[in-house]
């Protein structure tokens, strides 16, 4: 028998909401988050979706500070894909997203379709930059509305050939709502074509403790997951992961028996 292929799996360690009064393992600086980038991707995980902080552990978009976590996760993880992240997180406008992405220059960034809606001019001027400078974009939906948004800005030629991932956010921040396996079935009918291939290459991520119950039903129709303290720090029992290898560790056991991934295969290669 052929032996399975390592689905993708993004790593999440932080976010932009949770401090380290949430939970003690959360990193935050550069050198925390290179450790975890390092102990996950030894449990699994293949790239990391960063977030950044300023002094007061608060969200931010500073190039300066994605420079440097950049170097110090390269540094103790070569080759590791690295994604940054361009929420708003309630703080900064389309007009700082844009500001960020064309400071940085990424190779990957993801955006919220909801966020780039806020700014429609800026958001087209956003798509141009990256698709002038190679920056593979992700686009996070929320809901029904985000994904006929970004079917819109497509049909208008708006994104380009490296823009065509998406991620579906089961769950939510406010009001509190836990995500649950049945909420992936809606996204993804709304996104097979006629010939039943996927119109988009999509990811999952989940709040809540059913968060690896959701990565799996995800791998098991073909797609991506993110795991990590951005969206979930709580075991299903209601109790703390140690920190964000050890839900990694339990994603991986739970998809070997479940066939979803190879029992021995060699370390995964960055996306």
């Amino acid at each position: 028998m052929k032996p399975l292929s390592r689905p993708p799996l993004m790593l999440a360690p932080n976010g932009a909401r949770r401090t380290k009064a949430d939970h003690p393992a959360l990193p935050v600086a550069p050198d925390e988050l290179a450790a975890t980038a390092k102990a996950g991707f030894a449990a699994g995980a293949d790239s990391l979706h960063l977030h950044v902080r300023d002094e007061e552990q608060r969200h931010s978009l500073d190039a300066g500070r994605y420079r440097e976590a950049i170097a110090a996760v390269s540094e103790a993880v070569p080759g590791l894909a690295i994604q940054v992240t361009t929420e708003s997180a309630g703080i900064f406008g389309v007009a700082d997203q844009y500001a960020c992405l064309e400071a940085l220059r990424p190779a990957a960034a993801s955006i919220s379709v909801r966020e780039m809606a806020r700014d429609p001019e800026t958001a087209a001027r956003i798509y141009a930059l990256c698709r002038e400078v190679g920056t593979r974009v992700q686009h996070i939906l929320y809901t029904q509305d985000c994904l006929v948004q970004l079917d819109t800005w497509r049909d208008q030629g708006l994104t380009g050939p490296l823009q065509n991932d998406v991620i579906f956010v089961l769950g939510q921040y406010t009001p509190a709502r836990h995500g649950c396996p049945q909420d992936l079935s809606s996204f993804l009918q709304a996104i097979k074509a006629p010939d039943q291939s996927w119109r988009w290459n999509w990811s999952v991520c989940a709040f809540g403790p059913q968060e690896i119950d959701c990565l799996l039903a995800a791998w098991a129709q073909g797609g991506g997951a993110r795991i990590g303290f951005e969206n979930n720090i709580h075991r299903e029992d209601g109790s703390l992961w140690p920190d964000n290898a050890a839900s990694i560790t339990q994603l991986v056991a739970r998809a070997q028996q479940a066939g979803l991934w190879p029992t021995a295969n060699p370390c995964p290669a960055a996306l």
